[in-house]
């Protein structure tokens, strides 16, 4: 059997491979040959454990109060059976039990093991949160250990026993490692497994090129230079801006190095992806110019309250600042903190030069008030109630449910599922019509002054339109095709279309308008000539039940490649100075959530 000799040399070698102290290694011993005591006595039982970690050495000893009736054999013992050790024992002596180690049977033994197991990963899993709680954000560095379907497992090189993990969305997909390669990565978080903590690392991150510009730049670790922002798309390109608090330090140069050679380090490490460094300042239009770097921007405008900024580039330089698919604008968007909308110096001349680049906004008082349920005409007021109860108090609230849904909420009986949906679609279709007649009238009464000749499009959105495209056919007679124009959108409108695309400000497909137009953002909707039945029903009905503008645009294909897709049914604008520009400088007003 095992000597105490043979079990503390044991637990001496746990402790210098779990990196434990003397005193902790003492400690886990005595919980051990507790729980075995527990096992063999019962759960109350009291032992004094001395332990002689130098000598060798383990003494036990039991102790039992003296008792006429025993009612916890495992912390008492009768009068009758201590005085056979001792006939001067009294009710209330203690008695002391020496227990030899090789008392202990298997079980004992087995439960010692168990408890100082775990005894063990509980202060391994404690040490872990104590050494990298602080460390989130920073540099670690480790080889990589196993790969799981598409994640790699690292072991770290500080700390080989805990568990860290790259998921396959914090890696860059140009990178590709194999077992046994060494990797740097930045803690991003510490997430609870039921198995302990666990790292979670990236390399795609933004914090990720801050902290290896940290590990380059000595100006950096002394806290003399300092990264204030970062925008990053991982494996193409990185925005930072910095700067310094000595005025003797440029911190570009300093981040950039003798020959690039600190720059050229930090890009080696991120598989060749550019970096753009740029100065950090606190003035919103200067910052922005620097951020739309290598661009060369002519003239910015910010309005602080909505936190946009309008620059103005020369011609040459418009394709430059707006970067690869709107790449450029959208990283030095996301450096700066500001919506940041891009225009040529043409476009702005042709708009009065120093005046506002689109037609003047309508105040925001003056925007149509969402319509209560108590104010609709025909609604009976005990569905009103029952809708109210549940927090449905406006016609937005209720526009867009579907009868299933209808019939989810508590109270609502089939028959008023039914008159709700009738209710609803009468409302929206008498809307559309009367729109639809006043922009029939003005259009008879400038077709007396002159009769453009129809083009195949236009007869075929005609035809599409007196037929009702299937469903919602009165949805579709709403439609206005090409604002002013009297036929379908421009090459100007679709220009200014394809301007907001790259800005950001436009949102693409059925599902991204009909969600956008939900949550009350856009200002106006443009709608394929020959788009489908789904879409009549699911954006077009929702835009002028809502009041959105509704523009007719080319035919899908036409319509996609404008936007650099395949084919688009519908496209959603959300900004109302884009919207204006579109429309000829007018907007209409309608209840638009903030």
């Amino acid at each position: 059997m095992t000597t105490p000799a043979e079990i503390i040399t044991a637990l001496r070698e746990l402790a210098n491979t779990k990196q434990l102290d003397r005193e902790e290694l003492v400690d886990l011993l005595r919980d051990g040959i507790h729980a075995a005591l527990v096992k063999r006595y019962g759960p109350n039982v009291r032992a004094e454990i001395e332990v002689d970690d130098l000598k060798g050495t383990i003494h036990t000893t039991v102790l039992k109060d003296v008792v006429e009736d025993v009612e916890d054999p495992s912390s008492q013992v009768a009068l009758q059976d201590a005085q056979w050790e001792d006939p001067e024992f009294q009710v209330g002596d203690v008695l002391e039990e020496e227990v030899p180690f090789e008392a202990f049977g298997r079980l004992a033994v087995q439960a010692a093991k168990q408890r100082i197991i775990q005894r063990v990963r509980e202060g391994e899993r404690a040490r872990i949160r104590e050494e990298f709680g602080p460390q989130v954000s920073e540099l670690v560095s480790g080889e990589v250990q196993q790969i799981e379907r598409g994640r790699l497992v690292i072991m770290l090189n500080k700390f080989r026993e805990a568990e860290a993990i790259i998921p396959y969305r914090e890696q860059n997909p140009r990178e590709h490692f194999h077992q046994g390669d060494p990797i740097r990565a930045v803690l991003k978080r510490l997430e609870e497994t039921p198995k302990g903590p666990r790292l979670i690392l990236s390399r795609a991150d933004p914090h990720f090129v801050q902290a290896l510009f940290k590990l380059e730049v000595p100006e950096i670790q002394q806290a003399i230079v300092e990264i204030r922002a970062s925008a990053r798309e991982v494996a193409s390109r990185t925005k930072i801006a910095v700067v310094s608090r000595d005025d003797s330090i440029d911190p570009v140069g300093a981040c950039v190095g003798m020959k690039g050679s600190r720059v050229q380090a930090v890009v080696n490490e991120l598989g060749g992806e550019r970096i753009d460094i740029v100065p950090w300042s606190p003035d919103p239009e200067r910052f922005a110019k620097l951020a739309l770097a290598p661009a060369r921007v002519s003239r910015v405008f910010s309005d602080p309250e909505s936190k946009t900024i309008q620059a103005i580039v020369d011609e040459d330089q418009l394709s430059l600042a707006i970067g690869r698919n709107g790449q450029n604008v959208r990283l030095a968007s996301e450096l700066t903190g500001w919506k940041i909308d891009l225009y040529s110096s043409r476009e702005w001349l042709e708009r009065g030069g120093e005046g506002p680049l689109f037609a003047p906004l309508e105040p925001e008082d003056e925007l149509v008030a969402d319509v209560l349920l108590n104010e609709l005409k025909g609604m009976p007021l005990d569905l009103v109630e029952t809708l109210e109860a549940t927090g449905k108090k406006s016609l937005r609230d209720i526009l867009d449910l579907e009868r299933d849904d209808v019939l989810k909420i508590e109270g609502i009986t089939g028959d008023q599922a039914d008159f709700l949906m009738a209710f609803l679609t009468e409302l929206t279709e008498e809307n559309v019509e009367a729109e639809a007649e006043a922009a029939k009238e003005k259009e008879e009464a400038s077709s007396e002054d002159s009769e453009p000749e129809a083009t195949p499009m236009a007869a075929e959105a005609e035809a599409g339109r007196s037929s009702g495209q299937g469903e919602g056919g009165g949805i579709l007679r709403g439609l206005r095709a090409g604002g002013d124009t009297g036929g379908v959108m421009t090459d100007e409108q679709l220009r200014l279309l394809g301007l907001g695309m790259r800005a950001g400000h436009v949102v693409v497909g059925t599902g991204g308008v009909r969600a956008a137009l939900q949550r009350g953002e856009l200002d106006l909707v443009v709608v394929a000539v020959d788009h489908s039945p789904r879409t009549a029903d699911k954006v077009v009905r929702l835009a002028r039940a809502t009041g959105v503008e509704t523009l007719e645009g080319p035919p899908a294909g036409q319509l996609g490649r404008r936007l650099g897709r395949s084919s688009v049914q519908s496209v959603g604008v959300r900004d109302r100075q884009l919207t204006a520009g579109i429309l000829g400088g007018r907007v209409r007003k309608h209840a638009r959530r903030t």
